[in-house]
């Protein structure tokens, strides 16, 4: 793999990659403590890919790009990838300071839309039950309850409409051509950018450089496979030529995306031999998570690798290879055939 620029931005401030594209970096307050996005000149105006968290440090850097930067011009157009908060965070803010309308795929609007809207105790009772079933303990499980809904709490507003993208879409933003194409697995409906004349890809959170993105089974969804579908678009995506450049959410952008993405599939399929090795006996998706991940966890951290352990146990379950008994107490038991 090639990284064609070493030093990213400082917050605040733009590095020009090509003619009209600017590459931005907002902080986030997390061990991951940063996310990519994407600035294009479109004439008098600008077009984004993503908005970074809603906090006050994130908002004091785009009032720092907007003058220094955007050099006062607006903002026409708001592309964002997919509805977690580091890239939906702020689109309401941005629509109300411009009075642009964001795009985004219809289902990942809806998951935003729903996850911060929702002040019920549904989300805490199925959270509760979900975890337990994972094999959580009672401290943990109390956790669970307290936390409540953590997307809400970060994400007070996702705007009432939108423009939905759909697979194979063609938009002009700084005076390219990009074609939507929507991945798996991280997210229900991801969307990347692909820029034929180029060869550029917007690649969000889908294929990043250094790190696996986040592919995590979640109480909203208990029984899904996220890690088969990511997999599988993983495969679509190799069908883009390798030496593109590659702009992604976390990291350095950079070229090789065959390389990167054969990492990818390596570092799954390692992981499941991992799990399937586990399963020899019964074991709780919990106690999967301290096979796979053997480090210290902060809380946030937890959760992600909770749903990656149960993303994993799911993927050999819908291969057939695992079964799953639920006891007594409702917790699952997953075992190798």
């Amino acid at each position: 793999m090639a990284f064609p620029w070493r030093k990213p931005p400082s917050v605040g401030c733009g590095l020009a990659l090509l003619d009209g594209l600017i590459w931005l970096r907002m902080p986030l307050p997390f061990a991951l403590d940063h996310v990519n996005l994407w600035l294009m000149e479109s004439g008098q105006a600008w077009a984004l890919v993503d908005t970074g968290i809603s906090d006050q440090k994130t908002r004091e850097a785009w009032r720092a790009v907007f003058s220094e930067v955007m050099g006062g011009r607006p903002l026409e157009r708001l592309v964002v990838s997919h509805f977690h908060p580091d890239h939906m965070g702020l689109a309401a803010w941005l629509e109300r300071q411009f009075g642009v309308s964001m795009e985004t795929p219809r289902m990942e609007w809806l998951y935003g839309r729903m996850l911060s809207e929702d002040k019920s105790q549904d989300i805490v009772h199925c959270s509760v039950r979900f975890y337990r079933a994972a094999g959580f303990d009672d401290d943990l499980l109390a956790m669970v309850a307290q936390r409540g809904n953590a997307y809400g709490a970060r994400v007070k507003h996702i705007p009432v409409f939108c423009r939905c993208l759909n697979e194979g879409d063609l938009l002009l933003l700084g005076g390219r051509r990009w074609s939507v194409m929507l991945g798996e697995g991280h997210t229900p409906a991801h969307a990347c950018l692909w820029c034929a004349e180029e060869k550029i890809l917007i690649s969000g959170d889908q294929i990043l450089p250094s790190i696996s993105p986040n592919i995590s089974v979640w109480p909203s969804e208990p029984d899904g496979n996220p890690l088969a579908a990511f997999m599988a678009s993983l495969v679509r995506f190799r069908a883009l030529p390798d030496d593109c450049l590659v702009l992604p959410s976390h990291g350095l952008p950079f070229r090789g995306l065959h390389h990167r993405i054969d990492q990818l599939l390596a570092h799954h399929e390692e992981r499941l031999a991992m799990t399937a090795e586990a399963a020899r006996q019964p074991v709780t998706a919990y106690q999967l998570l301290r096979i796979l991940f053997d480090r210290p966890l902060d809380n946030h951290q937890l959760f992600f690798a909770q749903g990656e352990s149960l993303a994993h146990l799911h993927c050999l379950m819908g291969r057939g290879e695992i079964t799953r008994e639920t006891d007594a107490k409702g917790v699952h038991h997953f075992r190798r055939r």
